[in-house]
């Protein structure tokens, strides 16, 4: 039994260095290499997924000036998804259910483009805080609510990951305490509900790092 139910979420051991953090170095170790002069199935599935990527974040750039900018996305999406997907496996740290983890990803992304922005589309960045066909009454309101609503959006993005993240494995963590104390029919029941749990959480993994990377790129947008 744990002491604890956010324990798992601690990253802090027993050891005098935090090791849990090591879980979002070991995806490194998960990316296919080509050994082959002929790339093998795996690298033409990482391929694809890829392109696939890169086609679905380019419709959302209305730029085509800004050439190479899908890469910077799609290696976003890329690691928060491994890294979500290794907090899956027992006794793996989950990086991404960790406040300081998300922040760290989205503040720095949200900072270059408001700097981009103010710096080389000035009279656009302040056109964007004025909805078109405002009463000329609400524009000082719309310009508070509008600043607010921009400077909390790296805040947002990053507890949006965390929140869901830390949801389902609470969920998890609370039904394995109850395990060894139910009987083997309601245990059965219980392994069903786990299994179950954890395809819910795969699909959230996949989600919550595909609706990270697509709000950031909107955001960038649009600075443009």
């Amino acid at each position: 039994m744990m002491t604890n139910l956010f324990s798992s979420f601690d990253p802090c051991t027993n050891f005098s260095l935090s090791l849990n953090w090591l879980s979002s170095t070991i995806i490194i170790t998960m990316i296919p290499f080509l050994y082959w002069m002929t790339p093998s199935r795996l690298t033409m599935m990482w391929l694809m997924l890829l392109m696939k990527l890169h086609w679905e974040f380019k419709i959302l750039i209305t730029k085509n000036k800004f050439k190479g900018t899908t890469l910077i996305f799609t290696s976003l999406l890329i690691f928060i998804l491994m890294n979500n997907f290794m907090g899956l496996f027992p006794y793996i740290f989950t990086a991404s259910s960790h406040l300081n983890f998300a922040l760290y990803l989205s503040i720095p992304l949200w900072l270059s483009f408001m700097i981009f922005g103010w710096t080389m589309n000035t009279i656009h960045m302040l056109a964007h805080l004025v909805p078109q066909g405002a009463p000329k009454i609400l524009l000082p309101f719309l310009v508070i609510i509008e600043s607010i609503s921009n400077l909390i959006r790296p805040g947002t993005l990053a507890i949006r990951l965390t929140a869901n993240m830390i949801a389902g494995h609470l969920l998890i963590t609370l039904l394995s305490n109850s395990g060894p104390s139910l009987s083997m029919p309601y245990l059965t029941f219980l392994m069903s509900a786990q299994i179950l749990l954890l395809i819910l959480e795969s699909a959230v993994a996949m989600i919550q790092s595909y609706v990270f990377s697509i709000l950031v790129t909107l955001y960038s947008s649009e600075i443009n």
